[in-house]
């Protein structure tokens, strides 16, 4: 049986590709004891309210037909964010030179953050590889707790 995010994403396509925006993520979460399905936009240009609620509306209709998900749940639909997590291979691929905020586990040199830009990314190994200045630095994917874009003033 496929997950309620694979599920959600199949569903979504066609009216996410009808307002001219493109999925880039779904996330099935549970915070504070409420379950939020959440989707994920972009667009060139940008994704504006009127995309998020079209999207919403057809969204929620197709949810509602097909019955994916047991018990109730919050539907979320907005833009990925000018800060976005970055988590597929094609992700990092995208935004090679990009400026970006990797967040590790364990400390590394007394720190957990480090703001670089993406220089690398190993599709077989997971590796992320930024530069900080003139220094390369590479987090094993194991290390890794989230690679994010970052925005610059």
């Amino acid at each position: 049986m496929k997950k309620i995010t694979e599920l959600t994403a199949e569903l979504a396509a066609p009216a996410i590709a009808e307002q001219g925006c493109t999925l880039w993520d779904v996330e099935y979460v549970k915070e504070a004891g409420t379950w939020y399905l959440r989707i994920l936009l972009d667009k060139e240009g940008g994704v504006d309210i009127l995309d998020c609620e079209a999207v919403s509306r057809k969204v929620s209709d197709l949810l509602d037909e097909a019955d994916p998900i047991e018990g109730s749940y919050t539907l979320e639909v907005g833009s990925a964010g000018a800060e976005r997590a970055l988590k597929r291979p094609g992700d990092f691929a995208r935004f090679l030179g990009s400026p970006v905020l990797v967040k590790l586990y364990r400390n590394v040199d007394g720190r957990k953050e480090f703001a670089g830009h993406l220089k690398a990314y190993d599709e077989a190994t997971g590796a992320v590889t930024i530069t900080v200045g003139t220094q390369e630095l590479t987090f094993e994917k194991k290390d890794v707790a989230l690679v994010r874009l970052r925005v610059e003033f």
